[in-house]
């Protein structure tokens, strides 16, 4: 028998409409299943018809472009080494997977805890991406509320540690690729977190899908959001879902903003597998870990990256 072939890579995620979910228990039911489906077998999907006004998501976009736009000694002003930070600017994250981007990073749940640390250069900035802020963070619940059920866990499992948990914004600046280098702003990385949710205002995100060889480049759909698994849910699900393996590839038609909103629980506290998910059959295959063990890993490895869900795998030989 001949030698496999690598299999081409999968289309574009699924595209879900969330109001699938406010609809009829078995309507629900329906769209719970495809949001599990997309989750178990790609890692990631997109979203429409979720409340968040087109204008608010254009503001967002247009306030972090005015940002990326500013004199650098204005941005510089958020600059730091210091991955603790509140809020933290630079043009590279040291992190081994940055290539060519500048981002703004800063916490954003509860917002009235964070917003004192954004900028207020540009004037708008606060009002309007805290507003984006608010409604992500509302959408967030409604897809971990789902994809918990798909799991069996119930749309209600640790409500109120997510509600009041962790969000973090990362707004990211792509430069027009200039046939001068390397075409990748971002190099291939998973996310903290249960969740990312990302809006792009054109199209760079790519895609590995889980047992594929080749990346999938992800549309931007007009008024659509893309979802993906974050190495929590992999921890939580006890190896059920993934986390999602993504890069951001250079436009070579213009400079490109994305803004990468990342849900996980709060600081120090720790994500386990959950103990419905275990059995002798399915053992506890990771360990519990918080953001701040996320933070202090990415301190202790400035060289040779590496996804953090590997290292709690129990049993891996270091």
């Amino acid at each position: 028998m001949a030698a496999s072939q690598p299999q081409p890579p999968r289309g574009s995620p699924p595209v879900i409409n969330f109001g699938r979910l406010g609809k009829d228990p078995a309507t629900r039911a329906l769209a719970v299943q495809d949001i599990a489906r997309a989750c178990r077998d790609q890692g990631c999907f997109q979203v429409v018809n979720h409340g968040i006004s087109k204008s608010a998501m254009k503001e967002a976009l247009e306030v972090a472009l005015e940002f990326f736009a500013l004199p650098k000694e204005h941005k510089e002003k958020f600059a730091s080494l210091d991955i603790q930070q509140p809020i933290r600017y630079d043009t590279s994250s040291r992190d081994g997977i940055s290539v060519a981007r500048s981002f703004l990073k800063h916490y954003a749940n509860p917002l009235e805890d964070w917003v004192q640390f954004w900028p207020e250069d540009p004037p708008a900035y606060r009002k309007k991406m805290g507003v984006y802020a608010v409604e992500i963070q509302r959408v967030s619940m409604q897809i971990m509320e789902a994809i918990l059920q798909g799991l069996g866990l119930g749309p209600s499992y640790m409500q109120e540690k997510l509600e009041n948990g962790v969000q973090f914004l990362a707004l990211n600046n792509y430069p027009q690729f200039t046939h001068r280098g390397d075409d990748v702003g971002l190099g291939s990385h998973s996310d903290y977190g249960f969740i990312t949710i990302l809006l792009q205002s054109s199209p760079g995100l790519e895609v590995m899908h889980h047992d594929d060889v080749a990346w999938t480049a992800i549309p931007a759909i007009s008024g659509a959001l893309h979802v993906h698994v974050g190495d929590n849910l992999e921890v939580l699900s006890n190896g059920q879902l993934k986390s999602l393996v993504h890069r951001a590839i250079l436009d070579p038609d213009e400079p490109r903003i994305s803004i990468a909103s990342i849900h996980g629980l709060s600081m120090d506290e720790k994500v386990r597998c959950a103990e419905e998910l275990i059995s002798e059959q399915h053992p506890e295959m990771y360990r519990g870990s918080s953001f701040q063990d996320f933070l202090d890993f990415l301190l202790s490895n400035t060289k040779g990256y590496k996804r953090f869900v590997e290292s709690l795998k129990i049993g891996r030989g270091e």
